[in-house]
Formats: C-alpha cells, sequence, structure tokens
C-alpha cells in the first residue's frame, strides 16, 4: 500500500499532468511495474501494458491519474492521517486491505479530525 501511496503522489506532483519517472528508492523496476498495474487495474490511473513475452506479472508504464486517483491522492496525502489509519489496520491485525477501503478509512479519519476542531 505505500508504494501505491508513493506512486500516486509522484504522478500528481508532476506539474504537466503525465506521469514522471517511477524510480522510487527502496522499490525495484519489478514492483513499480506490477504496482503500476494494480492502479490501472484499479481505476486510478491510466496507462499501457509494456508485459514482455514471458513475464512472471503484468508490467505497465503510467500515463496520467484518472479523477479516482486524484481523490485517492487527496485523502493519502496527509502523513499523520495516513500513518493513523496504517497504525489501525496493524493493531487490528489488517495485514492489507483493498484500495477502496483504504480510502474510506483514510476519508472516515479525515472527518473526524474536521470534526475535533
Amino acid at each position: 500500500m505505500e508504494l501505491i501511496r508513493k506512486m500516486v503522489l509522484l504522478m500528481e506532483e508532476d506539474p504537466s499532468g503525465w506521469a514522471p519517472d517511477m524510480n522510487i528508492e527502496g522499490y525495484s523496476p519489478d514492483q513499480i511495474g506490477y504496482h503500476a498495474y494494480l492502479l490501472v487495474d484499479s481505476g486510478l490511473a491510466t496507462g499501457s501494458d509494456v508485459t514482455p513475452i514471458g513475464s512472471s506479472m503484468p508490467v505497465y508504464i503510467l500515463n496520467h491519474l484518472t479523477s479516482s486517483g486524484h481523490d485517492f491522492a487527496d485523502s493519502a496525502r496527509t502523513q499523520y492521517i495516513w500513518d493513523e489509519v496504517m497504525e489501525d489496520m496493524q493493531k487490528k491485525g489488517v495485514v492489507s486491505a483493498a484500495l477502496d477501503l483504504v480510502r474510506k478509512l483514510l476519508d472516515t479519519r479525515i472527518k473526524k479530525h474536521l470534526n475535533a476542531e
């Protein structure tokens, strides 16, 4: 989930609106290519399938975020909100969750913080 977040935020930061080169420290090109596929498959980004013949996993190159991708970026941008949601999931023994669910948890946490003020 952390790589998905980093990729979405990196794309949103680019002023051109197009996805920049996805070199993210600590992640291999294979990991990034597969997570690019996940972003496209989930509807958060558009991209192109560049999977080589014989590859053991799909590989995609990202083009740009969709409206849903920008919404996810808005929900995931604030570090302490992200950390709180990830920590809550860990405390409850949730190893992973669907992107849709994570976004809902982020949105709920944001609303909680806004209502507390």
